[in-house]
């Protein structure tokens, strides 16, 4: 169904900082069911293939360098309204621009180390979804 899927990853900054288990609570106390989830670690192809998008972009290498640097938490999750839902709960890219008792207000601390990735479209919720799970590996 479409509308009712998004993706994210807990990113390195914030999977070194032990803040897995509170970012995936307060995932869990806004509504969101989680379908597919992995602790995993992105090399730098890997890393640079679901950055694509922003290839030609200045940030790139050290976006790449970043994702690959340690390990990630990557989750589908499903809610009515999804993607906006989610991006509603993490807050603005720049923490110190995030709404009070957003994830990157509480666990950001830059806009490059901002805790977690939300897609922005449930066609990229899709996407990205199907970059990091089978379909074996998505439950429900």
């Amino acid at each position: 169904m479409a509308g009712n899927r998004t993706f994210t990853m807990i990113k390195p900054d914030a999977v070194e900082k032990n803040y897995i288990g509170g970012i995936l609570k307060m995932i869990n106390d806004a509504g969101f069911k989680i379908v597919a989830m992995k602790y995993t670690q992105l090399s730098k192809e890997k890393a640079g293939a679901f950055y694509e998008v922003h290839k030609e972009r200045p940030f790139y290498g050290e976006l790449v360098e970043y994702m690959s640097s340690g390990p990630i938490v990557a989750a589908i999750l499903e809610k009515d309204n999804a993607v906006e839902d989610f991006r509603t709960l993490i807050g603005a890219t720049n923490p110190a621009e995030a709404a009070e008792g957003t994830i990157r207000k509480i666990y950001a601390e830059s806009i490059a180390a901002n805790a977690v990735h939300g897609s922005d479209s449930d066609e990229n919720a899709k996407i990205e979804g199907n970059f990091h799970f089978t379909a074996e590996e998505i439950i429900g």
